[in-house]
Order: structure tokens, then C-alpha cells, then sequence
């Protein structure tokens, strides 16, 4: 049936431009003066339009919009805005990774920008890059920082709880020396809460039990939006800002008895391999089903990891460039 109506709409339309054809080889070779002209040509054009309006009503729909993403993530990268170098190679690192099924967003985290260097070479980034916000505070690490980025993003992104629909179900705070593949991440995150929810790897290392853990370890974590609109309307976790500040996280849910939605994500989520040393108890070898590796510092430590994960294989081939 469907393919029918479809013949007949076409049949439609070439009668209708059959029609204007005539009326525009009739007009060439007549001798009627400007008014008739002028009559004839806007007939032909009411037969046109009849005949478009008859065929856009019997075609059927085109359904070519992409389908919803599963879910979506704002990454905030909390660095530091000396670390050019860093940027460039995350930039990299997270372009070259594809999501499949979520709308995930990377952004870069200062303070405010005080140094003229840095005015200069961070406005050449957001010209080219658009992937910097720029928090209205002094650089730090564990003394607030982290507290105005979660509590800044519903403002920042237009979030007024109640009133409509999130811009994001969930915004993730990472370390500049965390290296997160989003294949894993989308995986685990697929099916979580998304609301009251609180993710990542659960401190102290060998600790395996989501509702005993004090807090996710602040290498990258993720809270549902809900989670931040009640950090910025917090009064409790405003006035606790100074401290470890994945700490500091866990103990705002705990006072205000929010955060019931937790997943850990060990093993998939650990320090770079090989780490030693009282701090470096989360380490282990490299795994197929990474979320994320902590504590990668060294351009080294990144060569190791991206060499894992095939990052550097499949290069095109090019007379430009030789690549054993």
C-alpha cells in the first residue's frame, strides 16, 4: 500500500511540471499581450503548487534524525593552565576516541587566569578549541576548587532544578594525569542510576563495599546531575570546601545522606602499573576492560598506556611520512 501511494504521488508531481512545461512553451510563442501572460503563468503555478501539496501529504514521513544518545557526560579535566603541553596531548587522546552510543563533552578546569602568558595562549585555546571553562576562584587543589566546579556547572550550563530537562545526566571530574577510555566508561555507565548516583573507585584501596567507603578516590569520578544542583544549593558542603577534596566529596553525601545510587569500578578503574610506595597501593597491570589509569605522569608512562590500548596503530598510508 505504502509503496502505491508512493507511485502515485510521483505520477502527480511529473503531471504537475508537465503542465507548467506547457504553459511555458505556450507563453514563448503566443502573441498574448502582459496581462494574459501574467494569468496563464499563475494558473500553471497554482497547478504546480496543488500538486506538491497532494504529494507532500501522501509521501511518507523521512525519519532521518540520529537516535537519542543513551545518556550524556560532561568530563571536566581540573588542571592547570601552565600544562600546554598536557592539554594538546588529552586533546588527542579523547579526539581520537569515538563514543557509540553517549554525547560525551571534554572540558578543561581553571581558575581565574591572572598571569598575561596564560591570558594570552588560553584565549588562542578557546578560539580554536572551545573546551575551557574558566571558574571564578583562586588555583588551588584542596581548597575549593572542586567544589566551585561541581557547584558552578547547573549555573554554567543552564540547569534550574525543576523547571526543565538537564543539559547532562551526569558530570565526571578527572585528573590531568588520568587517562579515561570512554569505550569502558559508556559500558558501565549504560545501565546506571541516573539520578542519586555516585561513581568511581572506592577509597581505601582494598575497600570493596560501595555503602562502608567514605568517598571515591578523586583520580575520576562521576555524580548524576541531580548531584551537583544539590552541591550548589548545599550549605553544608559550602561551608567544608578546604581539604582532600575527594574526601571532602564524600563526606558532603554522607552529611546531607544523599548519594544512595554508588558503583565501584575495580578492577577497571586503578594507578598505572608498577607504582610503588604507601600511595601507589591501587596499581595493577593493564586490563582490556579499563575505565581508567590513574597517576600517568610521565610522556613515557602515556606511551605505554596508549601503546595498550592501540591508540598509535592503524596509521594510513602516505608518501608524506614513514612510520616503521
Amino acid at each position: 500500500m505504502e509503496k502505491l501511494q508512493k507511485k502515485i504521488a510521483v505520477g502527480r508531481a511529473a503531471v504537475g511540471l508537465s503542465v507548467f512545461i506547457v504553459i511555458v512553451v505556450v507563453l514563448s510563442f503566443s502573441s498574448m499581450n502582459q496581462l494574459e501572460h501574467r494569468a496563464l503563468l499563475n494558473a500553471g503555478l497554482a497547478v504546480i503548487d496543488r500538486f506538491t501539496a497532494r504529494t507532500s501529504q501522501t509521501a511518507p514521513p523521512s525519519n532521518c534524525s540520529a537516535p537519542l544518545p543513551a545518556f550524556r557526560l560532561l568530563i571536566g579535566i581540573l588542571t592547570l593552565p601552565q600544562k600546554y603541553e598536557r592539554r594538546n596531548l588529552l586533546r588527542l587522546v579523547y579526539g581520537l576516541q569515538t563514543p557509540k552510543i553517549a554525547q560525551i563533552d571534554v572540558k578543561f578546569v581553571f581558575c581565574n587566569l591572572t598571569n598575561e602568558e596564560h591570558l594570552a595562549f588560553i584565549a588562542l585555546e578557546i578560539k580554536r578549541y572551545d573546551d575551557i571553562i574558566i571558574l571564578n576562584c583562586t588555583e588551588n587543589m584542596d581548597s575549593g576548587k572542586t567544589y566551585t566546579y561541581f557547584s558552578s556547572v547547573p549555573h554554567l550550563f543552564g540547569s534550574t532544578p525543576g523547571t526543565r530537562s538537564p543539559p547532562y545526566d551526569y558530570v565526571m571530574k578527572a585528573d590531568d594525569d588520568t587517562f579515561v577510555r570512554l569505550a569502558g566508561l559508556e559500558e558501565t555507565l549504560k545501565d546506571a542510576a541516573r539520578e542519586d548516583m555516585y561513581y568511581g573507585f572506592l577509597a581505601p584501596c582494598d575497600n570493596m563495599d560501595a555503602f562502608t567507603a567514605n568517598y571515591m578516590a578523586g583520580m575520576a569520578y562521576v555524580l548524576s546531575w541531580d548531584l551537583a544542583e544539590w552541591i550548589r544549593s548545599s550549605n553544608y558542603a559550602k561551608s567544608h570546601q578546604v581539604g582532600p577534596e575527594d574526601l571532602l566529596v564524600g563526606d558532603w553525601f554522607r552529611a546531607g545522606k544523599v548519594a544512595k545510587n554508588r558503583y565501584n569500578n575495580k578492577p577497571t578503574m586503578y594507578d598505572f602499573p608498577g607504582a610503588v610506595g604507601p600511595d601507589h597501593t591501587c596499581s595493577h597491570d593493564f586490563i582490556p576492560g579499563t575505565v581508567a589509569v590513574h597517576r600517568v605522569k610521565r610522556n613515557r608512562d602515556w606511551l605505554l598506556v596508549l601503546s595498550y590500548f592501540n591508540y598509535t596503530k592503524d596509521i594510513k598510508p602516505s608518501s608524506l611520512y614513514h612510520i616503521p
